[in-house]
């Protein structure tokens, strides 16, 4: 079976329910029909723009051709390494299905300087960069291609023989790529970033990487017929259901893999998730587990488990005393079955899942500050080389790094949970993911972590549009060196750390309690954080 699920306890008592009425309303064969009624009428314009996703794999196969192609065009000059500049669904897709193959993808979707040195350093003249953007104007991206083109310049190589660029038809990026003389994929404007895993968005990078795409198409395909039929098996159905249908409703998903030959899927599916439902003060958050995560012996109400494994069973209701989700397949049948299931949710949940309102007012924040360059906030109070910032209900009565992290979690609601957003390079400081876990040992409710600004395309719209339950943790590093970049007024290290400021200003405004942490000695101060979080 190219898919399988398996459901207990109250996520079995919520297919059960509501299963029969998705049946009856014939929601499956509706979506693969494109129909944008099925949201409502508030959201039926842009559903009716948004569907594309449901018809990916038959649009994608002439695509297989062109990219294997161009990957032996490369191969023959030399061009081995494959690095891509993209945010979102840009990248999370690509780095999945690469990891997943074990081929290696160099995914840059940060704008710490050192992570991006470290990828222009990387074997600069055997490498060919993807920059992937839908509407071409994402400062992160224009930012990584900028620095390249340079680098390229700079080491002889023409940057038209090496950049190709994957954007919507009409953007002005393609304009732009197609004047510099690069080399254009076009991918389906009716797919929106987060549905876009088996579009041009996910297929040209890993493709050129070296994975068998076609493999991952005819993966998606065996599972198509089963989604679209109006049946109480309909995987789409079932699971959509599970993670969003429970009474009294799990509104928090703990995402675990569990022995999966899958590597990455939780962190594609949580932008998927949170992106699509987080909104108009509803959702469902995903939570990005380890399997010996503290908060899955915590027995908390509102979390319900999903677990990613290699074999989920042949029966959809196991007669077992567990209380989960647990999910199994290929990789192509997990990317369509989410995307299905995530839009039953958006359905059960009574909202759009195509829009994402909030996302933008973390940019316009961030822009306002490269704009104005207005002084840097001086720090509440240094706490053993660590700047501490935060609104006032945090910052009031704290005087060390501990009574901080403590008045933060101080605000921390029975139904809530604490956001940790790292603003740092994660090739140096990859061990600040382990805050994650400490965390959640002192809060005793669900910590979810992103690497920033990575998250800002991810989790961000349901930390603005999401219920207004969470806590906010930011670590900023200050950077061991800068790096500028060409034909902007802003390095990279000034705009990781307005992208900061601006998303925190937004969370304050909104009145979200944030706590922001910066390590002026970032090898020094992960010690000093690990100290007060124990």
């Amino acid at each position: 079976m190219s898919f399988r699920i398996a459901v207990t306890g109250a996520a079995a008592e919520a297919v059960r329910t509501t299963v029969p009425t998705l049946v009856d309303d014939l929601v499956a064969s509706g979506i693969t029909a494109l129909d944008p009624a099925l949201w409502g009428p508030e959201a039926e314009d842009e559903a009716s723009k948004r569907l594309g996703w449901t018809e990916s794999v038959a649009i994608s196969r002439p695509l297989v051709a062109e990219i294997v192609a161009l990957r032996e065009s490369l191969h023959a000059a030399g061009v081995t390494h494959i690095a891509l500049a993209g945010m979102g669904g840009s990248s999370l897709a690509p780095e999945v299905i690469a990891a997943t193959a074990g081929v290696e993808l160099t995914v840059l979707d940060a704008t710490a300087p050192g992570q991006v040195l470290s990828a222009l350093k990387d074997r600069l003249e055997a490498t060919a960069l993807v920059v992937s953007s839908k509407s071409g104007s994402t400062v992160e991206t224009d930012s990584q291609r900028r620095v390249f083109e340079r680098a390229y310049r700079e080491a002889g190589i023409n940057p038209a023989e090496r950049i190709i660029v994957v954007t919507d038809p009409g953007s002005p990026l393609e304009a732009s790529a197609n004047e510099a003389g690069y080399r254009v994929f076009n991918a389906d404007p009716t797919v929106g970033g987060r549905y876009s895993a088996l579009t041009a968005f996910g297929l040209v990078p890993s493709g050129l990487a070296g994975v068998d795409i076609a493999e991952l198409l005819d993966e998606a395909e065996a599972i198509s017929l089963s989604l679209a039929i109006d049946s109480p098996e309909n995987p789409g159905l079932v699971l959509g259901a599970a993670i969003a249908a429970t009474s009294p409703r799990r509104d928090k998903l703990a995402l675990v893999s569990d022995g999966t030959h899958i590597v990455g899927f939780p962190d594609w599916a949580e932008q998927l998730i949170a992106e699509s439902t987080g909104k108009l003060g509803t959702g469902i958050l995903p939570v990005v587990l380890e399997k010996d995560a503290p908060e899955l012996s915590e027995n908390l109400s509102d979390l319900q488990l999903v677990r990613i494994v290699d074999d989920a069973g042949d029966q959809i209701f196991p007669h077992d005393d567990t209380d989960e989700i647990r999910v199994s397949g290929t990789l192509g049948a997990q990317f369509l079955v989410w995307e299905y299931a995530t839009v039953v949710a958006g359905r059960l949940l009574g909202i759009n899942p195509f829009d994402q309102p909030d996302v933008e007012s973390a940019k316009i924040a961030t822009r306002g500050l490269l704009d104005a360059r207005p002084e840097p906030q001086p720090a509440a109070f240094v706490s053993d080389g660590i700047e501490v910032r935060g609104t006032p209900h945090v910052i009031g009565a704290a005087s060390d790094l501990a009574s901080a992290i403590d008045a933060l979690l101080e605000e921390l609601g029975p139904d809530g949970y604490v956001s940790v957003q790292a603003y740092v390079d994660r090739l140096a400081l990859p061990e600040l993911a382990e805050v994650r876990p400490l965390l959640a040992k002192l809060a005793k409710r669900p910590v979810t972590f992103g690497w920033g600004p990575r998250f800002l395309h991810s989790t961000g719209q349901f930390h603005k549009g999401g219920p207004a339950n969470g806590v906010f943790l930011q670590i900023l590093a200050k950077p061991t060196e800068d790096l500028d970049i060409p034909e902007r007024p802003f390095t990279f290290g000034e705009l990781i750390e307005a992208q900061a400021s601006g998303d925190a200003s937004v969370l304050a405004g909104q009145g979200r309690p944030v706590l922001t942490l910066t390590l002026t000695n970032p090898a020094e101060n992960v010690t000093t954080l690990f100290d007060a979080l124990r």
